[in-house]
């Protein structure tokens, strides 16, 4: 079985519900605690078994190469005063194998993932999306994907139950149980449905394994909804040819694109830092007893 070793991060969105913070600054760049989020979706590529990572950017992105480049100036002041560990911080982000192409117009995630197409040749390859970050404390979602990859083969897409009045803002699949094994042979996908119309429960969450064949598909797929070419839409063609599973991941998944979802990662990941967690914990509860909430 083939090993998946690339791996495409679409970045290229203007981050609208982040305006104003997003005017000037990448939303991949707006920090959970104090790392960009992008940076907690490359370091879980790379402990998944990534070598190569293509990030699909846009305009007014440039401040994302400058994050993953390196800083020589800041580096010669941080060893200047024998500060180590920042040293060794900011050189760790540049020693990532990162490459970039542009989208240039705003066709959808469809359209950013064609874009790599001459970056993948003929391997299946890793996608994740920007907007989710996913917590575990053992084995990566992703290297999760790459494992029934590797077990099953096709294309693998990462799931996660959600509750019903939540079934509209994700692609939803159906599919054949495949007993005991959190797993689903895809049938059919319906991008973002009404409750009425969705299939499952089961939605896709930012996380895939995708076969190169799925290029083709795209070049052929029309617009779709909200006029931009969906990546939901060439799976749903992919999986009358190809085998394509849906796996119900292990982690606790946070949409990083909602302003809400991401005050839920800015504090769940700053209590569980060694360095923060016990006097944010208290801050935390000092406040909720000031307003009588305790």
């Amino acid at each position: 079985m083939q090993k998946i070793k690339k791996a495409v991060i679409p970045a290229a969105g203007f981050g609208t519900r982040f305006l104003p913070a997003t005017k000037a600054t990448p939303k991949e760049m707006l920090p959970i605690v104090d790392k960009p989020t992008i940076q907690y979706i490359v370091e879980e590529a790379l402990a998944s078994g990534i070598e190569e990572i293509l990030i699909i950017s846009g305009h007014a992105k440039r401040a994302i190469e400058d994050h993953f480049d390196s800083a020589p100036t800041l580096e010669a002041m941080l060893a200047e005063k024998h500060k180590d560990d920042l040293l060794a911080m900011v050189r760790e982000t540049a020693d990532i194998n990162i490459h970039y192409i542009r989208q240039k117009y705003m066709r959808g995630l469809g359209d950013a993932i064609l874009c790599a197409r001459s970056f993948m040749g003929n391997d299946s390859f890793a996608v994740l999306l920007g907007d989710d970050v996913v917590y575990t404390d053992g084995k990566p979602a992703l290297k999760q994907l790459v494992d029934i990859h590797e077990a099953y083969g096709g294309s693998v897409l990462g799931c996660q139950l959600v509750p019903n009045d939540q079934v509209s803002a994700y692609g939803v699949v159906a599919g054949e149980e495949i007993s005991g094994a959190n797993l689903l042979k895809v049938t059919d996908m319906v991008e973002k449905p009404s409750v009425d119309e969705a299939p499952s429960n089961m939605a896709v969450l930012g996380r895939y394994i995708i076969s190169s064949s799925i290029f083709d598909i795209l070049e052929k797929t029309p617009p779709g909804k909200g006029g931009e070419i969906q990546l939901t839409d060439a799976i749903k063609v992919l999986a009358k040819s190809e085998p394509v599973w849906a796996y119900n991941f292990t982690g606790k998944r946070y949409d990083v694109g909602d302003k809400l979802g991401f005050l839920k990662a800015t504090v769940e990941f700053a209590l569980r830092r060694e360095d923060l967690g016990d006097d944010f914990r208290n801050y935390l509860m000092n406040l909720m007893k000031q307003e009588g909430k305790i």
